[in-house]
């Protein structure tokens, strides 16, 4: 009997695990915009400097501290949380990391009401949550991936970030404004985060060959040109290896520039266009409207360069590597210091949104060049390479507001911004150059215990 999917199962897989990654992400930024509306609620007040203020008006100090508590709680939170993936499964782990992520995130309203210490435990935990994410992409991609389709894998599951900003600022923008208040876009969120958790476990499976649902023709696209070692992942891991290579740790160092660019967008453009920009807080939703055009525009784009990725055979893989490196990462750096030293007027505030806009566009290239480079050496341990990225993501957490509390001491001073976005274009550049020292397209020479297995129409793969 046809299935309702037919031959294309591990679509479902991937979309479900992709909505979990996005509520996961949501649930720790929902934050950053409510900041706005929550200094309006006065519904508790506190005397700071003598003056009468709302409880939930946080100083910029107060909100280093509540955002560097998720990026403490994701450092804590990736040993523990790797050491659950390799002992219990991706299935356990994940969705242990997604319940927690919930009810965390429904407490958060009672949280703040409470103290600045209830607050930050909370932020903790989902931080200790959030170091999940990338680990399951890893374990994704290494399971269900067929190696044809690898950058097509890579530009959705890592999407997450950017769809997480446009739901969170698109949603949290109408909640706010409403009847309802902030203190229902934590409720909404929460709610969301479990539904999607609950049925990821009811669909997911830690192996494509133990999963009812995948068809004998699917299972053998899915193991095509796969070694044994991959397939049955029984082979020890060379953590010495990986974590000393050369290509290896350029791959991070340009996944840390990338994702500290898309981390101190999606942290402070709130708090850039309403201070910066002169955005007017009265029209709370044009500036969610914005933020989503701006951080959506680039997905076309992303999916583009992924198909070209994968199926562009009139250039080498080198070279392709190269020139989609090159624009993800160097070209992001340029375009930071074109931003940083260009004095856009109050009446032109929507320029800043389009400058913003092609940024992100050119991040989306990014699947065809680090992902691709680590993917490709790393082979079998790809998942390895990947989830270590989660620990860039993790200093990136820290960077973004150390650099804007290093450098920003007025939030509506447009120079000391400045300041912040020099500093990170220059590690872009860095990280460009060094890919050009060490990429390559080969698999490592720790890959290569283990034959391979090849499929053609004549010979299916057999569930095991």
């Amino acid at each position: 009997m046809t299935r309702l999917w037919g031959n294309y199962f591990r679509v479902i897989i991937v979309l479900t695990s992709f909505m979990c990654l996005v509520s996961v992400c949501s649930n720790y930024i929902i934050i950053n915009f409510t900041f706005i509306c929550m200094k309006d609620d006065f519904s508790q007040t506190r005397i700071l400097n003598g003056t009468e203020k709302s409880f939930y008006d946080y100083t910029p100090t107060e909100k280093k501290y509540i955002l560097w508590a998720v990026a403490l709680g994701t450092v804590v939170g990736i040993f523990p949380m790797n050491v659950l993936y390799v002992r219990l499964g991706a299935r356990i782990a994940f969705f242990s990391a997604g319940v927690l992520s919930a009810f965390t995130t429904g407490l958060t309203p009672w949280a703040a009401s409470q103290s600045m210490w209830f607050l930050m435990a909370l932020r903790f935990l989902q931080g200790v949550a959030y170091s999940a994410d990338f680990a399951a992409i890893g374990i994704v991609i290494s399971k269900w991936a067929p190696l044809d389709e690898t950058a097509v894998f890579i530009a959705t599951l890592t999407s997450f970030t950017s769809i997480s900003s446009i739901i969170t600022n698109g949603v949290s923008g109408v909640i706010c404004e409403s009847d309802l208040g902030w203190k229902w876009s934590f409720y909404f969120h929460s709610a969301a985060c479990l539904f999607v958790f609950i049925t990821w476990a009811l669909i997911y499976k830690d192996d494509p060959t133990l999963h009812k649902s995948v068809s004998a023709k699917e299972l053998g696209k899915i193991q095509k040109n796969k070694s044994e070692a991959h397939i049955n992942d029984d082979m020890k891991i060379p953590y010495v290896k990986i974590f000393t290579s050369p290509v290896v740790l350029t791959v991070w160092l340009c996944a840390f520039t990338e994702l500290s660019t898309l981390i101190l967008i999606a942290t402070y453009a709130p708090i850039y266009f309403r201070s910066v920009l002169g955005f007017d807080v009265s029209i709370i939703k044009i500036i969610g409207f914005y933020l989503g055009i701006m951080l959506a525009i680039h997905l076309p784009f992303r999916f583009v360069c992924a198909f070209l990725s994968d199926k562009t055979k009139c250039i080498s893989e080198m070279k392709k590597i190269h020139i989609f490196n090159t624009l993800a990462v160097g070209f992001v750096g340029i375009s930071f210091i074109v931003f940083s030293f260009s004095q856009i007027p109050a009446e032109h505030n929507i320029s800043a949104v389009v400058c913003l806009a092609i940024l992100e566009c050119f991040t989306s290239f990014n699947c065809g060049g680090f992902y691709k480079c680590g993917t490709l050496h790393a082979r079998q341990f790809s998942s390895i390479v990947i989830s270590a990225i989660q620990f860039t993501k993790c200093i990136s957490l820290f960077s973004g507001p150390a650099l804007v509390a290093f450098f920003v001491t007025d939030e509506k001073n447009q120079v000391e911004w400045s300041y912040v976005f020099i500093t990170l274009a220059g590690f872009t550049f860095l990280a460009n150059v060094l890919s050009f020292i060490f990429f390559t397209d080969q698999p490592a020479k720790w890959t290569e215990d283990g034959g391979v297995v090849k499929y053609s129409k004549e010979k299916e793969a057999v569930k095991i």
